[in-house]
Parts: structure tokens; C-alpha cells; sequence
């Protein structure tokens, strides 16, 4: 009895000799069990995402049916925690997929079960949030569907963008591109869309649960932080299935130079945290999206410039 306990929890706790892989994972399953066989680590912190997924819808709804009459605080706390539920997702998926790396389980079915967390977590959440804040029972029957409208064009993009990511990714297709060309992205990552509007929607709650706060109430009042929502869906949208590559930070390297600027990234990231406050947080997601947009013009640009090979040095 002890003996079979003892491989139970070797098994599902990642604990069994490691299995050997290529540079990234398997390619090749002896099996379709093999294939869907669930790991247990790795799939908790996905399951984790899918429930932070859902707990954020689950604080919009509330905040959406808080009584008008009701302080603004009280619907700032709960679009607060649905941003910090999202936030706690993108950090479950940051581990899922490198603790299954490095332990030697990746499975077709963790890749799936992963996507389909983050369908929920940054496609449907997101765009739940953005029509919930952005909609008001007194507005224009027009004005509502087109927002609507925008949200599922952000959850369409985000899940074409995941069943993209899947094929660009699985293991089981010949030169797959994304393993081809340094595991950059292709097309914005949806934690990161999902991060960009949820940081929005942060700066905003704080504004609205501290009306006396005089110098940043001209910006609440303006209404940049709300009506931003509608075109940066569209945005967003868009680069999630845009070509453009965005570094994936899966491989750092470790130099001494690199970890010069590593240090010298984490005093400027601290310096920028204490200075802006509410507004670091989109400046994280704002630099991660212009560094990603402003290299693929760059290299761009420079294979227009730089002239062809000849053809007889080949």
C-alpha cells in the first residue's frame, strides 16, 4: 500500500526521474494517453488562472449591480479585485507552462487546458470589465451595442490568437515557426492585452474611490481613462493577430553584462513604481507593447535598407 502511495505522488507531484525532451519539449507522443495525460503541478496553476478568470467576472457582476445610490468607493473595491484577479492569473500562467518545461511534463493537453483558461481569463474577463464600466443604464441604445460589439471583436481576437499560438506551437507539426525563430510571440500575447486594459481600469477605480483627491480629479473628470477603453479594444484586438513579434523572456541570459542592465531595469522599474504610483502599472504594458511595435518597424526599415547578398558569394 505504501508503494503505490508512494507512486501516486510521484507521478502526480513531478517527482518520477525526468523525461527526456529536445530543446523545448517532447516531439513525439508513443501515445494518444500519453498525450492528454494530466500532470498535476502544472495543471493547478492553469486551473488557477481559470479560477481567477472567473472570480474576476464574478467582481464585475457585483460591482455592476452595486445600488446607484450607493458611494462610487464601493464599485471601485470590487473593479479593484477584478483587476488584481487578473492579475494573479497572468502570474499562474507565467508559471504553468515553465514548471511543465522544466520538469519534463508538457502534454497536448496542458497546452489546450491552458488556452482554454485563457480564453476565460484574458478574453472573456477583459471585455466583460470594459462593457460593465463602460455602460450605463441612461446611455445611448447605440452607443451600448457598439461596445458590445468591441468586446467580442477583443474575444474573438483573443481566441483566434490562442488557437494560433497552439498551431505555431504544437510540437507534433514540422518546423514549427515559433520554435524556428527564438520563441518570440507572434502577435501580442493576450495576458499582455488583458493586462494593458486591466491596468486602465485600475487607474480609473482608484480615481473614482478617491474623489478628494484634488490632483488627479480633473482626469476622472475628463472621462480620458474611460472613453480610452473603446479604441484601445480595438487596438489591442488588433495586435493580438497582427504578425508583429513580442519577446517571450522564456531564455535570459545570464552574463555579466546582462545582469548589469537586469539591475540597472530593476532600479529604473523601482524608480518609475514610486514616482508614478497609480500609473506605473500601464506604463509596464504601454513600454512591453511600443518595445515590441517599434522593433518590427525597426528591423523592417533596416531589411529595406540593407542591400541583398549577391548571389554569386553564395
Amino acid at each position: 500500500m505504501k508503494v503505490r502511495l508512494k507512486n501516486i505522488v510521484r507521478s502526480g507531484l513531478l517527482l518520477k526521474p525526468r523525461l527526456p525532451v529536445t530543446d523545448h519539449e517532447k516531439t513525439t507522443y508513443a501515445s494518444p494517453e500519453e498525450a492528454a495525460h494530466i500532470y498535476l503541478l502544472p495543471n493547478l496553476f492553469t486551473a488557477g488562472n481559470m479560477l481567477c478568470g472567473f472570480l474576476s467576472m464574478k467582481e464585475c457582476i457585483e460591482a455592476r449591480f452595486v445600488d446607484p445610490s450607493a458611494a462610487a468607493s464601493i464599485r471601485a473595491e470590487h473593479y479593484t479585485m477584478a483587476v488584481w484577479f487578473i492579475v494573479f492569473g497572468c502570474i499562474c500562467d507565467l508559471f504553468d507552462g515553465r514548471v511543465a518545461r522544466a520538469s519534463g511534463r508538457t502534454s497536448l493537453f496542458g497546452a489546450e487546458f491552458d488556452s482554454l483558461a485563457d480564453i476565460i481569463s484574458f478574453g472573456l474577463a477583459p471585455a466583460l470589465m470594459s462593457c460593465f464600466l463602460l455602460i450605463q443604464p441612461d446611455q445611448n441604445k447605440d452607443l451600448s451595442l457598439a461596445t458590445w460589439l468591441f468586446a467580442f471583436l477583443y474575444l474573438l481576437c483573443a481566441g483566434v490568437r490562442l488557437a494560433r499560438f497552439n498551431v505555431l506551437t504544437n510540437p507534433l507539426v514540422p518546423g514549427n515557426e515559433a520554435r524556428a525563430k527564438g520563441g518570440d510571440f507572434v502577435g501580442l500575447p493576450s495576458p499582455a492585452a488583458a493586462g494593458t486594459i486591466a491596468s486602465i481600469v485600475l487607474v480609473h477605480a482608484n480615481f473614482m474611490g478617491n474623489p478628494e483627491d484634488t490632483s488627479t480629479q480633473w482626469i476622472a473628470r475628463s472621462g480620458a481613462l474611460y472613453w480610452s477603453l473603446l479604441p484601445l479594444l480595438l487596438f489591442l484586438s488588433w495586435l493580438m493577430v497582427s504578425n508583429i513579434r513580442f519577446p517571450s523572456f522564456k531564455v535570459i541570459s545570464w552574463s555579466a553584462r546582462a545582469r548589469t542592465r537586469i539591475f540597472i531595469l530593476i532600479i529604473a522599474v523601482a524608480v518609475a513604481a514610486f514616482r508614478f504610483k497609480e500609473l506605473f502599472v500601464p506604463m509596464i504594458f504601454v513600454s512591453y507593447i511600443s518595445y515590441g511595435i517599434f522593433r518590427h518597424f525597426f528591423l523592417l526599415k533596416k531589411a529595406e535598407t540593407d542591400p541583398a547578398p549577391d548571389d554569386e558569394s553564395l
